[in-house]
């Protein structure tokens, strides 16, 4: 159940950022395991996001799946011995097509043969003369996993400047539960996209991202709160780091989590968490992105012990929480950028003006709740960014993925143009 929900997770959350594998070339190899049956999913999701796959397979890499099966979801001819009938296939040309070469699964077997540069078969050919970058995605049972042999030779194509996509934690072949499965077909995706196919358009920008709600205590176990998801916190932190940025994300209690491990995150609760973390770490920013949906007012007094309900009524005293924004945009220095968000209900966009000017910002990110499918919750929003020379750029409902990419695109422009 947990694979399907992982599959499903992976279809309606990260298909977007496959469009960055359109036209990329990559080169699959697998060897002889039980995990190469993975290999077609793998194919299956790369040609589908545009990219070109060849496949190269090891003579013991048939047994597990069929090279049929391969050429036909890659749409090229699945390679397997060094001639065939009259021809030779060329394995030098192969490592200087590919952008990447993957090698997935890499088998104990052909591990020990990349470490130590043996060349018994075709895709050990095209590995040692490959001139693109490699990435291996290892499979083996745990004990073989462990093994110091195993270990010395991980060390080894690492010191050669491989990259190695660390295997799961599961249910393996010989029925045993432990490390040594290889990664699922979007994992191996995520990686290839964050390791190899990242764009150049941020970087070096540092980025500091808030996304999520905030719990304001009354005791030990209740609060007040929103009902923000983080969904577009996130994915703005996700698009700006693929176009290169170094991204800090300042989460609040959400169950949304990115894929990208060069994703900083920081974990705040409370506005006063939230506050802190921005104030920390701000001073060294280019561009700030408060979408945050930051509680106005807490609790005076917060107790120490479950309140009980015990009167017809009870009353709250409130107080204002610190303005992350306000405080943000008092600090600002000349070159840094800062984006808020309104979610507002009533008078929209003058409400957003007025948060624009009061806050020092460079544009406000406005959505309302009068808006269908748009706001809290939704998997779709629709906003207009309010610029500080006066200007205003509307957009149509859009996924909240499709969303961040405008966000990021019109703040880099303005970023570049400063």
């Amino acid at each position: 159940m947990k694979r399907q929900y992982d599959y499903c997770r992976f279809c309606l959350f990260s298909t977007f950022h496959l469009s960055m594998l359109k036209g990329k070339k990559i080169l699959i190899g697998i060897t002889g395991s039980i995990a190469a049956y993975k290999s077609i999913l793998l194919v299956r999701l790369l040609v589908k996001a545009g990219a070109e796959v060849k496949v190269v397979m090891t003579p013991a890499a048939k047994d597990f799946v069929s090279p049929l099966v391969l050429s036909t979801l890659s749409k090229n001819e699945v390679i397997v011995d060094l001639a065939n009938n009259n021809s030779w296939s060329n394995h030098v040309m192969l490592g200087r097509w590919a952008d990447v070469m993957l090698i997935a699964p890499v088998s104990c077997n052909t591990l020990g043969k990349l470490a130590n540069g043996l060349c018994d078969n075709l895709l050990l050919a095209v590995y040692l003369s490959a001139t693109c970058p490699i990435a291996v995605a290892p499979a083996m049972d745990e004990d073989m996993w462990q093994h110091p042999s195993t270990k010395r030779n991980l060390e080894l194509i690492k010191s050669y400047g491989n990259q190695i996509i660390t295997v799961e934690k599961g249910e393996l072949a010989s029925g045993l539960f432990g490390d040594g499965r290889m990664a699922e077909p979007e994992t191996i995706i995520d990686y290839l996209i964050e390791n190899f196919f990242r764009t150049d358009e941020l970087k070096n920008k540092k980025v500091l991202i808030t996304a999520g709600p905030t719990y304001e205590p009354l005791d030990p176990v209740r609060f007040i709160g929103n009902h923000s998801s983080g969904k577009m916190g996130f994915a703005i932190a996700e698009e700006m780091y693929l176009r290169g940025a170094d991204v800090l994300l300042v989460a609040g209690p959400t169950n949304q989590h990115t894929n990208y491990t060069g994703i900083k995150v920081i974990h705040a609760t409370s506005s006063d968490e939230m506050f802190d973390a921005c104030n920390k770490h701000f001073k060294k920013m280019d561009i700030a992105v408060m979408s945050a949906a930051v509680a106005d007012y807490k609790p005076v007094e917060v107790s120490v012990q479950k309140i009980k309900k015990k009167e017809a009524e009870l009353n709250l005293q409130l107080t204002k929480t610190k303005d992350i924004l306000a405080h943000l945009g008092k600090q600002k220095n000349k070159g840094q950028f800062i984006a808020g968000f309104a979610l507002e209900t009533n008078n929209e966009k003058e409400n957003a003006l007025g948060k624009l000017k009061t806050k020092n910002a460079d544009c406000i990110i406005l959505n309302s709740l009068n808006d269908e499918q748009a706001g809290f919750g939704f998997d779709t929003n629709k906003i207009s960014i309010l610029y500080k020379d006066g200007s205003a750029t509307n957009f149509e409902l859009k996924t909240k993925k499709e969303v961040a990419k405008d966000i990021v695109s019109f703040i880099s422009l303005h970023v570049h143009e400063k």
